[in-house]
């Protein structure tokens, strides 16, 4: 029983092998998680820890017109790879902040879920040139891994900001690090970094145009109460032999 709707963390060729089940609380933290991404793409786009620390500083002196200017959401494009229960759940928040056009990427077209927000199922790379911010909300799968690398910041506007919520691997870091420091896109930010924890000398943390946090999206007291009740659950239905309240199909 795994406290996670992730499952990357798992060996399961090997579980499948041995015949082991496996229960996780996939549903539960969409809320959490998606508010969470919505926090960190506003702390990115209006720059809100830099300006934070130049209040602590001394940065902070007479009005000056463009200082600490950022991007703002409203009549923008927003892509979102993975458009999943996370996905749609970030985009339902966005919606209301004047995104213009909704853009999502994954393994097909989702027209059900996509029609709520007028989305358009395009292929990664045009979602890269089209978008003014770049959501990362899909599982981690040989598909996904690193496909988040210098080919596709490359196509990024120099203005975009690009946000990743999902899983570490799904970006190279390297060539994250070198296309915000060229300036191939204005920032970033992460919840989830390869590995986890990062070293507190990793390059991505020199940066004042990227915010890491510490892989905290569900994290609110009631999301994770309610996850630890789940994996319990699922773990008692598992001894019992019965159907688990969420059993991950392997």
């Amino acid at each position: 029983s795994t406290l996670s709707v992730g499952f990357d963390h798992l060996a399961l060729d090997e579980i499948k092998k041995r015949g082991i089940r496996v229960g996780y609380t996939p549903d539960v933290l969409t809320d959490a998680t998606a508010e969470l991404s919505v926090a960190l793409l506003l702390s990115v786009c209006r720059r809100l820890p830099e300006a934070a620390e130049q209040v602590k500083s001394g940065g902070w002196t007479t009005w000056k017109p463009l200082w600490m200017c950022g991007y703002g959401l409203s009549d923008s494009t927003v892509g979102i790879i993975g458009l999943g229960r996370i996905g749609q759940a970030v985009a339902r928040r966005l919606k209301p902040f004047g995104v213009r056009k909704f853009l999502y990427t994954g393994s097909g077209p989702k027209p059900e879920s996509a029609a709520e927000f007028g989305a358009e199922f395009v292929p990664l790379d045009r979602l890269a040139e089209e978008s003014d911010f770049v959501v990362v909300t899909c599982a981690l799968t040989p598909a996904t891994q690193g496909m988040c690398n210098k080919d596709f910041f490359s196509r990024m506007k120099k203005t975009s900001v690009f946000v990743n919520t999902s899983r570490g691997a799904v970006v190279n870091q390297e060539d994250l690090y070198d296309a915000l420091v060229s300036g191939q896109i204005a920032a970033a930010g992460l919840d989830v970094t390869t590995p986890e924890p990062l070293p507190t000398d990793h390059p991505l943390l020199s940066l004042k145009n990227c915010v890491i946090l510490p892989h905290i999206g569900s994290a609110t007291y009631a999301t994770r109460s309610t996850m630890a009740v789940l994996a319990a659950n699922n773990l008692l239905a598992g001894l019992r032999g019965e159907p688990m309240p969420h059993e991950l199909k392997l």
